[in-house]
């Protein structure tokens, strides 16, 4: 059996491309489209992943249409030549609904890893949902993290029988990279007081854009709390993000500003920080595998189990509960400690496993894994 497996960001898929290549079965075929170059580099030295194909779409400051147009055209003489069996995609990027489109065009089936994520509003977060949303209309088969996500596909009358409920495959890879010995110090790093808290950044939504000067006077608030907490924000290179980033937060006391981290560097800050305020969607999941509450700056999830657990909270975009949210995990004990020891619902390392297995049952005629998370209470 031949898998081909497409993603832009490494991370999650990784601990699938490794579970394939470790079954004697099955040829992985990897392909990436270079999106983000620096970030993919890093994560495939760190995965030890050699791709057989690279579109290398990346162009500055593209719009979504030409990432659409370029995967497109680029998948297609690629799945002419793998003809694989079936075409691995995850979760809701543009070029994951882009690589889906081009193998459905090739009539070729895809799985879709971290299926049926949903908000209630196609615009939130923008453009992720409607891509997700997109990606599971086409997908054959679905590797959803959660009992949740599987209901939202059973609402939209997937079969029940191409649903396999997995965890999440983010978890397998942080818990692996987090045990490693060799965990490189995050630069800028030494600029911090390891005695005073740390909050660990990341902001880079396209929603968020038009809040930035509000979410970075939130943080010049944060740091002058009586506590002296610590600001740590790897900032991403859009030019809607970091010159405001740097124009607003530049040399204040207790904001180190650095540049965008490789994925070992954010386990590591993560590991050691007190509590993480993002707008992105793996670091919901990944942080309360280490215990560090999480602070999520967007109006809608598409992760509410975390809500429900009680690992996660929304704060929204807005200065005002933004600070007011961070001085409580701060100050407050009694509600760190909630939100830290409260179960993380999203996985327990061995998604990548239970995928490989299912594929196997259904492409070859296996035996079908034990789901994760069977008979969870609903949130």
């Amino acid at each position: 059996m031949t898998v081909f497996g497409t993603r832009p960001d490494t991370i999650k898929m990784a601990p699938v491309v490794r579970a394939l290549a470790a079954h004697p079965q099955i040829e992985p075929v990897v392909c990436v489209t270079a999106q983000h170059r620096e970030m993919l580099d890093d994560l495939l030295a760190l995965f030890s992943i050699e791709p057989h194909y690279d579109l290398d779409v990346m162009t500055a400051d593209q719009t979504l249409t030409q990432i659409t147009t370029r995967v497109l055209e680029g998948m297609e003489p690629v799945l002419v030549r793998a003809r694989p069996d079936v075409v691995l995609v995850h979760g809701d990027t543009t070029t994951s609904t882009s690589a889906a489109l081009a193998s459905f065009y090739a009539h070729l089936p895809v799985g879709h890893v971290e299926a049926g994520l949903r908000t209630s509003d196609r615009w939130l977060p923008f453009p992720e949902e409607m891509n997700r949303r997109l990606t599971g209309a086409i997908a054959s088969y679905h590797f959803s993290p959660t009992q949740l996500a599987k209901r939202h596909l059973l609402q939209e009358n997937v079969r029940s029988e191409d649903i396999i409920v997995t965890g999440n495959t983010v978890i397998d890879a942080f818990l692996a990279t987090a045990r490693r010995t060799d965990l490189p110090r995050p630069p800028g790093w030494e600029r911090l007081d390891p005695e005073r808290p740390i909050v660990a950044v990341t902001a880079h939504r396209r929603e968020n854009h038009p809040h930035m000067v509000e979410i970075c006077e939130a943080m010049r608030a944060i740091v002058e709390l009586p506590v002296h907490p610590q600001i740590y924000w790897p900032v991403h290179p859009s030019p809607h993000v970091r010159p405001v980033a740097h124009r607003l937060l530049g040399g204040v006391p207790g904001v180190v500003l650095v540049e965008p981290v490789n994925y070992a560097e954010m386990v590591a800050a993560v590991a050691s920080c007190s509590f993480v305020l993002t707008d992105s969607g793996g670091l919901q999941e990944e942080a309360p595998c280490l215990a560090k509450p999480v602070l999520v700056m967007r109006e809608e999830t598409e992760r509410p189990e975390g809500l429900g657990a009680g690992t996660l909270e929304l704060v929204g975009p807005h200065g005002p509960r933004i600070f007011e949210a961070a001085r409580r995990l701060l100050t407050d004990r009694a509600a760190y400690d909630r939100m830290a020891q409260a179960h993380n619902p999203y996985g327990d390392g061995r998604a990548a496993q239970r995928i490989v297995a299912w594929l196997l049952a259904r492409l070859r005629g296996g035996s079908y894994p034990a789901p994760f998370g069977e008979g969870e209470a609903a949130p």
